[in-house]
């Protein structure tokens, strides 16, 4: 069984990474907890798409678990279609730790996809263009 963890660094003490499609890497990990491969997210910069293309990288792989903090609906759409299981950690533990929660059975499956949160919100000082002339925000 190969087990995917969205995580910041590219070792088993970096902590998990709450963003799957803008994770900085992919750790693959066997069923023993022996890490097995490390993954760069090339689809980090992207400007649109990036959990698409996370997904298709890790679908590749081959994995039949993900493990990560979210996910938006339709990386978890390609995963699900590759037959690969979701599930959600906490973004403030480590991966091996994670990895021992998840052998428990403590973490909880995604069966249905999460909702989407990358809707686009302009700060302070931005206004939001195609919307009848009016902005958000100073103007």
């Amino acid at each position: 069984m190969k087990i995917c963890i969205s995580a910041t660094g590219n070792n088993l003490n970096s902590t998990l990474d709450p963003r799957f499609g803008r994770a900085e890497y992919f750790l693959i990990v066997d069923d023993k907890g022996e890490l097995v491969k490390v993954i760069k997210n090339t689809g980090i910069q992207a400007m649109r798409g990036a959990g698409i293309t996370a997904a298709q990288i890790v679908a590749k792989e081959k994995v039949n678990v993900v493990i990560t903090g979210n996910i938006g609906p339709n990386a978890s759409m390609v995963l699900n279609d590759s037959g690969t299981r979701i599930f959600l950690g906490s973004p403030t533990m480590k991966v091996r730790d994670i990895l021992r929660e998840y052998q428990r059975g403590k973490l909880q499956e995604i069966t249905k996809p999460m909702p989407c949160r990358s809707g686009f919100r302009p700060g302070p000082g931005q206004r939001r263009r195609g919307f009848r002339g009016r902005g958000w925000g100073r103007r």
